[in-house]
């Protein structure tokens, strides 16, 4: 519904009231409404209403009055559309509800904690009150009426009059699935929803009852809705935010081309060096703002898992005691998107393998509950992701055993913990003796390896027998920047990203060699190694072919190396990764373009793409 809709409609509701609520004998008491009313029906295109506004100065009696606004009103019904067809109002009733549901989720954990935790019930009562509010607002009916029961369940609980135990958790938790459910619904454009007939039928069971529980712990809780303090917050819409990003990046971009433009050089001046250096100081103070708008806490994200570790320990009939911290750190908003894959594997790995039955726990001499960590931090310009929990770890030497069965290692080798680990990330290596609902077949863990790569991080585990394991995930900042070692090859520029780096040498005639087939190895640190010439790759005209001329980088992709050979080492440089459009998306081993520091373009190379087709596409 049009702004001008919105405003005629409220105006002759206005006008309606007074009308109901007054005796009007004189038409000088609803002139300057009725002259609103005129211009606003003018406004909106609606000139039968406009020509009743004007005959409102000649009404000789009130019955005669009421009757007009009473054809205002059925004129104005046809033009106006409920306002559950309005897609801005839809779209933020969804976010806000999602993110009560959250909040909801998070807090109902905390309950089955501490029943006696009056601030979470009232939480959780809050957040089902809102929703049924604006439902009601905008007439989605379904909605409004299943958020009434669930309400009227939580006003007795914190009332003392239903008992708050697993089962209530149980039923609220349920309710807050089934108003997702029907969140997914409005969001598709369906605006009824069918009710969950069983999942009502407990909330009204439970209702009906209405037995003191004194066990509950629950006493004189604070039964008013009590406004939560929030900050002096502005939604934006994600789109707006990402070409603001791009903006900036391009602001970046000309004001480093204008810093680096021979001109400046040829006509020194003291004032300009100095305005020049006040625009590189501001360019890059609104470059760092614009990329925290971009952050959110993984907070929410670390409340998803809390609910499935509850969920996995009570299915399997295990203990666990979930506990996160460094819920506020911030992450790239697109980054904590592609993180709940990766760690909803992990965690539901660590409860189905990791985490041993209460008897085993106490045979062993451990707590019959297992302890499962998810922490998060900042460390060196990156962020840190931990999975930890002190089951039963991993076992090394079935690993080793299956590896060495599939022929991904000889017998001789000898392989550190770390590289043995590492063969869990393979497509289809489980060492489970069952396969479960939950996991078994071995195809999360190398999604996880492939995700985490994908955000250009990479992914450490650490173990022992009987003690637990530790999954330590190293995630970059943000997906924008990128912190990179610019090469030359020839007359072109190229970036390699640091995360991919292991490190740089110039080699020695004696230390290459060929193979049949004509590919080239060189020998690193006692490892034979294959030589990708980039030069080769693109096509570029190299300063030399000499691979001793030249530098190598030696690059970790995939658990495995290559070198990389280049003309030279420029230096090392964070740049703004750019998108090379639709022409170039297709274009093997290219991530993105970048403008580096003298102005010129550089190519972001993409490692594992690389490594997979070494040859010219």
């Amino acid at each position: 519904m049009s702004d001008s809709l919105i405003s005629l409609r409220e105006s002759i509701d206005a006008l309606a009231l007074e009308v109901t609520l007054h005796d009007l004998d004189s038409p000088e008491q609803i002139q300057p409404l009725a002259r609103k009313i005129q211009r606003e029906a003018e406004a909106a295109d609606m000139p039968a209403i406009a020509g009743i506004a004007v005959e409102l100065d000649r009404v000789p009696s009130g019955p005669t009055l009421r009757d007009a606004v009473s054809r205002m009103q059925q004129l104005l019904v046809p033009a106006t559309a409920p306002l559950n067809q309005d897609p801005e109002l839809v779209a933020d009733f969804i976010l806000e509800s999602r993110e009560h549901l959250s909040t909801v989720e998070s807090q109902l954990l905390a309950l089955e904690q501490d029943p006696c935790n009056s601030e979470a019930i009232n939480t959780i009562f809050r957040g089902f009150h809102t929703i049924k509010g604006v439902a009601g607002f905008l007439e989605f009916d379904d909605i409004q009426r299943f958020a009434h029961e669930v309400e009227t369940l939580l006003d007795l609980a914190r009332n003392s009059k239903v008992a708050v135990d697993s089962d209530l958790i149980d039923v609220i938790l349920h309710s807050a699935d089934h108003m997702s459910q029907c969140l997914l619904a409005v969001e598709a454009g369906i605006e009824s929803q069918p009710p969950d007939e069983p999942l009502v039928a407990r909330i009204q069971e439970k209702i009906a009852c209405e037995v003191r529980n004194p066990a509950s712990g629950i006493r004189n809780p604070k039964s008013e809705i009590q406004p939560t303090a929030r900050p002096r917050a502005v939604k934006v819409d994600t789109g707006k935010l990402d070409y603001l990003v791009d903006m900036i990046g391009e602001l970046v971009i000309a004001q480093s081309l204008i810093r680096h433009d021979p001109g400046m050089a040829a006509a020194p001046s003291a004032r300009l060096t100095r305005n020049l250096s006040q625009l590189t100081r501001i360019t890059a103070d609104v470059q760092r703002v614009a990329m925290t708008m971009r952050m959110i806490p993984v907070g929410q994200l670390f409340q998803r898992m809390a609910r499935l570790v509850r969920d996995l320990a009570r299915n399997a009939g295990k203990q666990v005691n979930f506990q996160v911290s460094g819920e506020d750190t911030e992450l790239d908003r697109n980054m904590v998107e592609e993180l709940a894959d990766p760690l909803m594997h992990m965690v539901r790995n660590a409860v189905d393998h990791g985490a041993e039955m209460p008897p085993a726990r106490l045979a062993a001499g451990k707590s019959p509950t297992v302890q499962l960590q998810l922490k998060a931090y900042h460390q060196g310009g990156s962020i840190n992701i931990e999975v930890s929990d002190d089951g039963r770890g991993l076992a090394r030497e079935k690993i080793l055993a299956l590896a060495r069965q599939r022929g991904m290692v000889s017998t001789g080798d000898s392989l550190s913990d770390q590289e043995v680990f590492s063969f869990i990330f393979e497509p289809g290596f489980s060492t489970a003796e069952r396969v479960t609902a939950v996991s078994g077949r071995g195809v999360g863990m190398d999604v996880v390896r492939r995700q985490i790569m994908k955000l250009r991080g990479r992914i450490d585990i650490s173990s022992r027998p009987g003690k637990g394991a530790t999954f330590h995930i190293k995630l970059p900042l943000t997906l924008a920047i990128i912190e990179g070692l610019v090469v030359g090859v020839g007359k072109e520029r190229y970036v390699v990203p640091m995360f991919a780096v292991r490190e740089m040498l110039r080699p020695t005639q004696e230390s290459l060699s060929t193979v049949p087939g004509g590919g080239e190895m060189v020998l690193v640190r006692g490892s034979l190694l294959p030589i990708l010439r980039l030069h080769a790759r693109f096509g570029v005209a190299p300063v030399s072919q000499d691979p001793a001329a030249g530098i190598l980088i030696v690059a970790e992709c995939e658990r495995k190396s290559f070198c990389l050979l280049v003309d030279e080492l420029i230096g090392k440089q964070e740049v703004v990764i750019k998108s090379l459009g639709e022409s170039f998306k297709d274009v093997t081993g290219i991530a993105g373009g970048c403008i580096l520091g003298d102005g010129r373009v550089g190519l972001v190379l993409d490692m594992e793409a690389l490594f997979e087709n070494p040859t010219r596409g």
